[in-house]
């Protein structure tokens, strides 16, 4: 076994951990990533830190909160200055590689990658920019009710156009690292845009599950009774323009499912293309989402909230020759991923360039307990203010300055659904909580910051789209004259390089 392991990073978009067997869940078909449970570490209460794709997985990568970097929304550009897991890996003599998604805003469209093999399915500049100001007017780029709507089998979507090569291109790094002569660690990102709406999926998907009880959500709260920011949510999304039906809703939690399954198979693939490869055991596995989805919970879809839907995701470690497998019960988040590859890979926090949110795990991968906190931040859409989060132990706290505050026991109600911010037994709790707001958060400074921003990306934004128009989006080299078979090389010194396992070595 390598002391300085390889990593693998799993990431599938907007997959809430209840939607997974591993979590509990007895309807999704997901093979293999039930057998990376099964022999690795899974982590029962880990989250977001802003339920939103990029800031997400800024966070993710830089181990900052949002607000500390700027990365508010979908449209918010990831500052390059800031160092990301791949900067420190790849100064550390690691090979960094990305495939797929990663929602990466601006010109710098690599973080500290040193290769990226695919383009973003999603756009690289500021058009998807939230506008707080006019709220009233929905934006045309959002989520609309029709991916619930439209949802059922389909032949071909641009997602699975997108994930197809995601997957494609990280099997085919795996064994181009395998037989290179390159032997420096690596990690590899493959993240897939699946199970992410809109809720269609190829038949054979959708037939996995023919004849299944799909579960219906549990929770059912009527639009006169959600808090401010959800029917602000239902909204944005158009879900007062456009009701769902229950044979809709059982047709899109259904194409979920089925793209769970997608994803669990695309798993699969990496997976034997590692054991293949002879990486498998010198290679640390994370499966991880940058979010949830509602699914229909409190007639709510998608994500932007801090229920457990919305918020709450998957993480498994699966490094058996490592770790033991075992659940860590405390909880954790996204900026705790950072400091733990940087850990596990033999480097030091003290060496960090910036303060970092996270801490890391590599503690708890080992049988210790941990800190047991998670804090989120939500800046974008749906939201007219800064909506920030604390869970500690079994409560969380939610708060921002337009709102009732809320606070879920969520050892008594998982289900969230009795604020207690104003029952007399918790006004204590509910003090210390906002005390602790204040002091983490200037929000009239924040939320004065984000209204800045919003209005210097419109701006740039429209700027740009005048004239000749010069796109941010990642354009990934692929030399066709170092491909295959060509007359710069000897046929025979060609395909015994190419050939993996080498010629007689057993396979």
């Amino acid at each position: 076994m390598a002391s300085r392991p390889n990593f693998l990073i799993l990431m599938a978009d907007q997959l809430t951990a209840r939607a997974l067997p591993a979590y509990g869940n007895r309807v999704a078909k997901t093979p293999h990533i039930d057998a990376l449970a099964a022999d690795g570490v899974v982590f029962d209460s880990f989250y977001c830190n802003s339920p939103l794709c990029a800031p997400s997985r800024f966070s993710f990568l830089s181990g900052r909160r949002v607000s500390a970097i700027g990365a508010y929304d979908n449209a918010a550009e990831f500052p390059s200055q800031i160092p990301t897991f791949a900067h420190y890996l790849r100064g550390a003599g690691y090979q960094t590689m990305l495939s797929g998604k990663m929602h990466f805003c601006g010109p710098d469209q690599l973080h500290g990658f040193e290769e990226r093999l695919t383009t973003d399915i999603y756009p690289a500049d500021f058009g998807w920019t939230p506008d707080w100001g006019h709220f009233e007017e929905r934006p045309s780029w959002y989520h609309s009710m029709d991916s619930v709507t439209q949802a059922g089998p389909c032949a071909r979507t641009n997602q699975i156009d997108f994930d197809d090569d995601v997957v494609f291109q990280a099997r085919q790094k795996i064994f181009d690292l395998a037989r290179s002569r390159d032997r420096r660690p690596f990690c590899l990102v493959a993240s897939m845009t699946h199970p992410h709406d809109p809720y269609v999926i190829p038949a054979r998907y959708w037939d996995r599950y023919e004849g299944i009880d799909i579960d219906m959500p549990r929770v059912r709260v009527s639009p006169n009774q959600l808090d401010p920011h959800s029917r602000r949510l239902r909204h944005v999304c158009g879900l007062d323009m456009q009701p769902v039906t229950e044979p809709q809703v059982r047709a899109a939690r259904r194409a979920y499912y089925g793209a769970i399954s997608y994803v669990d198979d695309q798993i699969g693939v990496l997976l034997d293309a590692l054991s293949d490869a002879g990486r498998a055991g010198d290679t640390v596995v994370l499966l991880l989402a940058d979010h949830g989805d509602m699914l229909g919970e409190r007639g709510l879809w998608y994500k932007m909230n801090f229920f457990e839907p919305a918020c709450r995701i998957p993480c498994i470690v699966h490094a058996p020759q490592r770790f033991a497998p075992r659940r860590v019960r405390e909880s954790a988040s996204l900026v705790d991923v950072l400091p733990t590859l940087i850990e596990l890979s033999g480097g030091t926090l003290a060496d960090c360039a910036t303060p970092l949110d996270g801490g890391s795990l590599a503690a708890q991968l080992a049988g210790a307990p941990g800190r047991d906190e998670v804090i989120g931040e939500y800046l974008a859409e749906g939201a007219i203010a800064p909506l920030v989060m604390i869970k500690r132990g079994r409560y969380k706290f939610v708060h921002s300055p337009v709102d009732p505050d809320q606070l879920y026991d969520l050892a008594e109600d998982p289900e969230e659904l009795v604020n207690l911010a104003q029952a007399p037994g918790h006004q204590e709790r509910v003090r210390g909580f906002r005390t602790e707001v204040e002091r983490r958060w200037d929000l009239a400074a924040l939320h004065a910051a984000v209204l800045a921003s919003q209005r210097r990306r419109h701006l740039v934004y429209r700027a740009l789209r005048e004239g000749r128009y010069t796109p941010w989006d990642h354009q990934p080299v692929r030399d066709a004259s170092r491909l295959y078979v060509r007359n710069d090389q000897e046929l025979g010194d060609l395909e015994t390089m190419a050939r993996f396992p080498p010629y007689g070595t057993a396979g």
